[in-house]
């Protein structure tokens, strides 16, 4: 079983949208997924809603804390922190690494209907990006 955590500022968009995704695209027999930031921000709203637009409920998750145990046991480690001034954290060094270097769609401004598109745009992007993760691990 391989394990999966994906990192974020604050745990309530970008990753939550990738642990959502990765528990319903891959298989669980073969994948343990979490997700987790270096502070908590809660679960953001937009981030709930558009997910639910494409079938996925992630209203139960909630923004946590890296969790020390399970960030050193993961097989794969993947930050989602876009900007410069997010502080993504240090990897351990037995851990697999990728960088998905996503925009923030919590920064989004204009309208409601614009910031949801921005979070629309993230989603897509994460969802094609998890997608591929199952050819990553062949």
């Amino acid at each position: 079983m391989k394990k999966i955590y994906f990192l974020c500022t604050g745990n309530s968009c970008r990753s939550q949208m990738a642990e959502g995704y990765a528990r319903s695209i891959l298989s669980p027999d073969n994948f343990e997924v979490e997700s987790a930031g270096v502070e908590t921000h809660g679960l953001n709203a937009n981030a709930v809603t558009v997910m639910a637009e494409d079938g996925v409920d992630i209203s139960n998750h909630y923004s946590k804390l890296i969790d020390l145990d399970y960030f050193n046991a993961a097989d794969l480690i993947i930050t989602l922190c876009g900007d410069a001034k997010d502080k993504c954290p240090m990897l351990p060094p037995q851990s697999q690494s990728l960088h998905w270097p996503l925009s923030d769609p919590a920064q989004a401004t204009g309208t409601v209907e614009e910031q949801l598109q921005e979070f629309r745009k993230v989603r897509d992007e994460i969802k094609k990006l998890i997608t591929g993760l199952n050819d990553y691990f062949h």
